[in-house]
């Protein structure tokens, strides 16, 4: 099973991920936890290259590009390979966060980017995708706080230092990607500790697993 984790900065998206790993490993499966950008090799230097808050003068066609480079080799190389092994992969982001971030934030055609996610994925789409969703200006202080904690500010601030109205936009696409597709993206409130958040998501988890 694949299950990917979205939503904007600050949403608790590790936490959640981390969460689910151990509760799934009480039942006895065999669980991959990834990530975007970054999961293969070369996407390792491919999210130093998006994340870096130095490099804010890439262009939305540019920025585009390299993300479906490291989606497309991180399918090939680490997740499909996992499901095939018959393990269940946690991914945080994937390729909804394309077409919210570059998008609805950016202003390219959402339909464009939907059909490069399909070449880049090759088939390999989500069996669920969990929408975690809070006030921008909440999400954004929690991630730039972490960033500071972590020593991140300028390695992975690049999104971070962009303006509310921009992630404002990122949230309501989001919204309107999972009224699109509401078999398989299921919104979840992140605003409540992270125990109830962590309960939901199990169940709509276990639901899928038919546990």
């Amino acid at each position: 099973m694949f299950i990917t984790f979205e939503g904007i900065e600050g949403t608790g998206k590790s936490t959640q991920i981390t969460l689910l790993k151990a509760h799934l490993e009480t039942l006895g499966r065999s669980v991959l936890v990834t990530c975007e950008p970054g999961g293969s090799r070369i996407g390792r230097e491919l999210r130093r290259v998006l994340l870096s808050l130095e490099n804010s003068d890439l262009c939305a066609r540019a920025e585009l590009f390299l993300y479906l480079a490291d989606r497309a080799q991180h399918v090939a190389q680490v997740v499909r390979p996992a499901l095939q092994a018959g393990q269940v992969v946690l991914c945080d982001r994937f390729a909804d966060s394309t077409v919210a971030y570059q998008a609805f934030g950016r202003g390219l055609d959402a339909d464009l980017l939907h059909s490069l996610n399909e070449l880049a994925v090759a088939g390999t789409w989500p069996d669920l995708t969990i929408l975690l969703d809070i006030d921008p200006r909440t999400g954004l202080e929690r991630a730039m706080a972490r960033n500071a904690a972590e020593g991140k500010t300028v390695a992975e601030g690049r999104f971070e230092a962009e303006s509310l109205a921009f992630h404002q936009r990122v949230r309501e696409g989001y919204a309107a990607w999972a009224a699109r597709f509401p078999q398989r993206i299921r919104l979840v409130e992140a605003k409540g500790t992270p125990e109830d958040i962590a309960l939901h998501i199990r169940e709509l988890v276990e639901a899928r697993l038919n546990v």
